[in-house]
């Protein structure tokens, strides 16, 4: 069950998807624990509940990824708020439906840091959620 914000110990090489989750739209990133590098794959819109699942489920029979990052918006101050609310219980059925391990990490700022590096782009998603997986990556210890 998903409910540390920190890093997990890593054992050697592990391919890593994120997601920066939405109601509209939820970007994804692919990464690893060897380069340690983010980088941006897709931007999912699904319009109803079993589109997003199957489209996720591709992504993991895809890429087979030993965890799961998901973005988890706080306040300003870090308090949760209701998008937290519908992070959590993302990561928690991500964990259910497919068991994979999966990690919260704080997303403040990330769709800026994203709209900074892109440009004004609607399509900024996938880079957000590039911004969160790297900003896990750099918090792992060394190896």
């Amino acid at each position: 069950m998903p409910e540390h914000e920190t890093p997990s110990t890593v054992s050697s090489a592990q391919t890593l998807l994120a997601f920066d989750y939405g109601l509209k739209k939820i970007g994804v990133a692919l990464g690893n624990t060897l380069t340690r590098q983010a980088r941006p794959y897709t931007i999912l819109r699904p319009v109803t509940r079993e589109q997003r699942f199957a489209a996720i489920e591709a992504l993991l029979k895809e890429w087979q990824p030993d965890r799961v990052v998901v973005g988890l918006p706080l306040t300003l101050d870090g308090g949760e708020q209701y998008a937290s609310l519908r992070c959590r219980r993302f990561a928690n059925q991500l964990h259910g439906r497919y068991g994979v391990a999966v990690d919260l990490v704080d997303e403040r700022g990330s769709s800026m840091e994203a709209q900074e590096l892109l440009g004004n782009n609607d399509d900024d998603d996938a880079m957000a959620a590039c911004v969160i997986l790297q900003r896990y990556l750099d918090s792992l210890p060394p190896a």
